[in-house]
């Protein structure tokens, strides 16, 4: 009798893979760091295969850890990063590039020439969101303009797009061999080319960027069954899919109009549940979907994005070298009464809600001798 559910949650800087029992309690964990990739400033790229290798390996990590196997699994869901793109070969499951990051800042031009045609909320009518660097539809036009043969093969129907959710459910249900094409509904709303009431792809902003729609996984609730795990899950229904702060809000029982949740990790995200109602912003905020449990309607969101917060204390540690591990932060903190007038405003990826400025840079203010 399976006793346990697993839930693979891909992040930004790491990959957990964590197995709870029927009270919620964590039975088994594993985690691993993966490589951030900076080939040029304001871009931030990751291995899409050190991703999986990373996702198989906290997988078995943490079965170990709990003395478990597949069959003690119910189910397994997957949890993630959002707005990271990958574009891979469908028969081979080879990346045609690094996944481009959220955090990444090299569509501002093409950002730029979709705003000269009707000003940064051309598409918000539609898919909820401004035109920023910050989503994926933009970074898969990049990798298809950039990318030496990949808009011809996109075309031919050889190449697949997806978050990083779609990725690993890709990898997990068999890879080229019959691995299913999924998302859900709030990663595809991250794309900007989700219609927020059809909870479908919009043929008119494909067309403008010149997307073919044969690479887009189909678009499924955030919670049913996708397909069967193969590897070390071998048989285990691969059932749940939500982006990483959607997954909070839910796992935070925000499920009535008003809750909300606010997150503090590699970026900081404030997430509002609206009901049923999708709710436009007047005030520079992103609305959304924050989840769709089987058959029942979609539930939407308002969310306040920051981009860089937590990372901010592992450039402190890994660029500058003035700590030595992220923990220290805190102590360094404690030996000042305030910050006397000193201001770091991290804008390495420019500034998101409510600005939605991809040009903004990074800026200490207010220092004396």
């Amino acid at each position: 009798m399976a006793q346990y559910a697993g839930a693979l949650d891909q992040g930004t800087t790491s990959t957990r893979f964590m197995i709870f029992d029927h009270g919620g309690r964590v039975v088994g964990i594993d985690q691993k760091e993966h490589e951030q990739i900076y080939p040029k400033p304001g871009w931030v790229e990751h291995d899409p295969k050190e991703i999986w290798t990373r996702s198989v390996e906290v997988i078995e990590g943490a079965l170990a850890k709990a003395g478990a196997q597949a069959s003690d699994l119910a189910a397994v869901g997957v949890t993630n990063q959002r707005e990271t793109t990958v574009v891979w070969d469908r028969k081979t499951g080879e990346p045609v590039y690094n996944a481009i990051v959220w955090q990444d800042t090299r569509t501002d031009q093409i950002c730029n020439e979709l705003m000269a045609d009707g000003g940064q909320d051309r598409f918000r009518p539609k898919t909820g969101l401004p035109i920023a660097t910050y989503f994926s539809g933009p970074k898969i036009k990049w990798i298809l303009d950039n990318v030496e043969g990949a808009r011809a093969k996109a075309e031919a129907g050889d190449l697949l797009f997806g978050n990083i959710d779609t990725w690993c459910i890709w990898n997990l249900t068999g890879g080229p061999d019959g691995g299913v094409h999924v998302t859900d509904v709030t990663n595809a709303s991250r794309t900007m080319l989700m219609d927020l009431q059809t909870l479908d792809w919009d043929q008119e902003i494909l067309d403008i960027l010149g997307i073919p729609r044969q690479m887009l996984p189909q678009i499924r609730p955030s919670s049913e069954r996708y397909g069967s795990a193969t590897g070390a899950l071998d048989g285990v229904a691969v059932a749940g899919d939500l982006g990483d702060q959607q997954a909070a809000l839910f796992g935070q029982t925000c499920f009535s109009v008003g809750e909300a949740k606010n997150t503090y990790g590699t970026g900081c995200f404030l997430l509002l549940n609206t009901g049923t109602e999708a709710v436009p912003s007047k005030s520079g905020l992103i609305t959304g979907l924050a989840y769709k449990i089987g058959d029942q309607p979609a539930v939407y969101m308002l969310e306040g994005s920051i981009a860089i917060t937590g990372a901010l204390v592992q450039w402190l540690r890994d660029n500058i070298g003035l700590i030595k591990t992220s923990a220290e932060i805190e102590d360094l903190a404690r030996t000042v009464e305030d910050n006397g007038g000193v201001y770091f405003v991290p804008a390495f990826s420019g500034l998101f809600a409510p600005y939605w400025r991809s040009d903004a840079r990074g800026v200490i203010a207010g220092l004396t001798r």
